[in-house]
């Protein structure tokens, strides 16, 4: 657990006002990388969001006009090229874990995309719940192009969702740019925002956090569990999901407000 008022990481910006938390990576001038320390911070985090209910949207963006250039070349893909198996396996398991720590909090997570996003950023924005870009945002799940797999932290699971089988497999087989025509088109992008991203993800992430925030978290859940199994037993975990939100105070909020011809004052419990 965190306190979201006075958390000062040493890897990235945080900011947090009205329950929505702020992650800006910011290294600007290099289009913002990650080095092992920031991906493990960024992984820590996520997971600290589990037990911060304080926070009740996230939105993750990136400084200078960019969101994210992927790991860092000479801080993170230089020394790799140097390791023994068992400390690639560990790296390599680190950074699923922050794709695991962002699937796993309750919190739904809005990625505000502009310029390059590529690798491991690409894989940040694929891992978020939401995305919103801008007409200049450009994507690629580039590691083919530096002779890895394009199964990485969890994009031939989670890509092919979004945007489809054949056009993940493009993207990863190729590691080309994916417009940001392309991306809405194809259901990566939420929408495109011909404008400050930024503060358009803001707006989504405060009604979020206006809105019935543990059954916000039971629908994360969902989401994520029932990808693998069958209909009938989605419908019974859902089942069982709604019957437990039914049972919160803000289920009633809202059936008090609608008799009442009132917006339902939402408070997470």
């Amino acid at each position: 657990m965190i306190d979201a008022q006075s958390f000062t990481p040493a890897h990235f910006r945080w900011a947090f006002e009205a329950g929505v938390a702020t992650i800006t990576l910011d290294r600007p001038a290099l289009k913002n990388p990650l080095t092992f320390e920031s991906y493990a911070e960024l992984r820590d985090l996520f997971r600290d969001l589990v037990y911060t209910p304080q926070v009740k949207a996230v939105v993750v963006t990136g400084a200078g006009g960019n969101f994210c250039s992927g790991g860092d070349v000479h801080e993170i893909i230089g020394p790799l090229t140097k390791m023994a198996m068992p400390e690639l396996l560990a790296f390599t398991r680190m950074t699923g874990d922050l794709v695991k720590a962002m699937r796993a909090c309750p919190q739904p997570v809005v990625a505000a995309i502009d310029g390059i996003c590529v690798g491991a950023g690409a894989i940040i924005a694929m891992a978020s719940d939401l995305r919103l870009g801008t007409p200049r945002a450009k994507c690629a799940f580039l590691f083919t192009r530096v002779g890895l797999a394009g199964c990485d932290m969890g994009a031939c699971a989670i890509l092919p969702r979004l945007i489809g089988q054949g056009r993940a497999a493009e993207l990863l087989y190729t590691g080309r740019i994916m417009t940001a025509v392309e991306g809405e088109y194809w259901g990566f992008y939420n929408r495109l925002v011909d404008g400050d991203v930024l503060a358009e993800a803001g707006v989504l992430a405060a009604a979020l956090a206006k809105g019935p925030t543990f059954a916000h978290g039971i629908t994360k859940t969902q989401l994520n569990t029932e990808w693998a199994v069958s209909l009938d037993v989605a419908i019974e975990m859902e089942a069982q999901a709604q019957a437990i939100c039914m049972q919160t105070n803000d289920f009633r909020r809202a059936f008090d407000a609608f008799a009442a011809k009132a917006t339902p004052n939402f408070e997470g419990d």
